[in-house]
């Protein structure tokens, strides 16, 4: 283990708390829209930048990502929907097993196409279990990837998916509703997932507001993700990232 998933090991030992701002870089029209999100992220200091994403219709990613080394010291994660989203000038991956759905190829497939490149690359990888969760509309990856959701109200069975994956070695748990997601996830299924797992645990999806800021990281989030290019604005990510702040704080004191 090393470096970025170390620090938030031991946030999550301390019971500290993070944010994140997503990235599409397909939703990103110009360099203007990157700098935009980046003078956010600074300035409402959040802790990572997730980039990635379900579809590659564009050619930007690693323009995306230099834009942000460049600009700023927050660490650039890449939250790829494929082997094809790798791009070695991000800080690390998450290397995602879809372990709500049953397709073989985002179990392992994927996987072992994407190896050798990873294995070259200077990237920290952070193996994660992903688990989609239905909260009332399609996700692009669920679509995609030809995985049923689990459903919003089945908080045992996120929890016994969040327990395998854990002890099949995954060292992340990542509870997403889709960046389209209507709501966000229940507080009961992330406090139940949060009881059946040490790893640390990620929660994005339908979060804009302080309310569901507040209820997500008492329930047990680690840390939470929110949409850059549709949701973060000023008015929603300074709320959201008083609460990271306040949080933190209470642990201190």
């Amino acid at each position: 283990m090393s470096g970025l998933y170390l620090a938030l090991l031991r946030r999550h030992q301390q019971k500290r708390k993070a944010l994140a701002v997503f990235v599409d870089p397909d939703q990103l029209n110009e360099t203007a829209d990157t700098l935009r999100l980046i003078s956010l992220g600074v300035k409402y200091q959040i802790d990572y930048f997730l980039i990635g994403g379900s579809l590659i219709t564009t050619n930007n990613l690693g323009e995306v990502i230099r834009t942000v080394k460049d600009e700023c010291d927050i660490p650039v994660i890449l939250f790829p929907g494929s082997n094809l989203y790798i791009e070695s000038s991000a800080d690390a991956i998450l290397l995602l097993s879809i372990i709500s759905g049953r397709n073989p190829d985002l179990l392992i497939g994927q996987h072992v196409v994407a190896a050798p490149v990873l294995k070259r690359s200077p990237l920290e990888i952070m193996a994660t279990g992903y688990i989609l969760v239905n909260t009332g509309s399609i996700a692009s990856t669920t679509y995609l990837s030809h995985t049923t959701p689990i459903p919003h109200d089945k908080a045992s069975v996120a929890a016994c998916t969040a327990m395998a994956g854990e002890m099949l070695g995954l060292k992340l748990i990542y509870l997403d509703a889709g960046t389209e997601a209507e709501r966000a996830i229940d507080p009961k299924m992330i406090s139940a997932v949060r009881k059946s797992v040490d790893i640390p645990l990620i929660v994005g999806g339908g979060i804009n507001n302080r309310y569901q800021a507040s209820r997500a990281y008492e329930a047990g989030a680690d840390l939470l993700v929110i949409n850059g290019v549709e949701h973060t604005s000023e008015n929603n990510l300074p709320e959201i990232a008083e609460v990271v702040q306040q949080l933190n704080k209470e642990k201190l004191e």
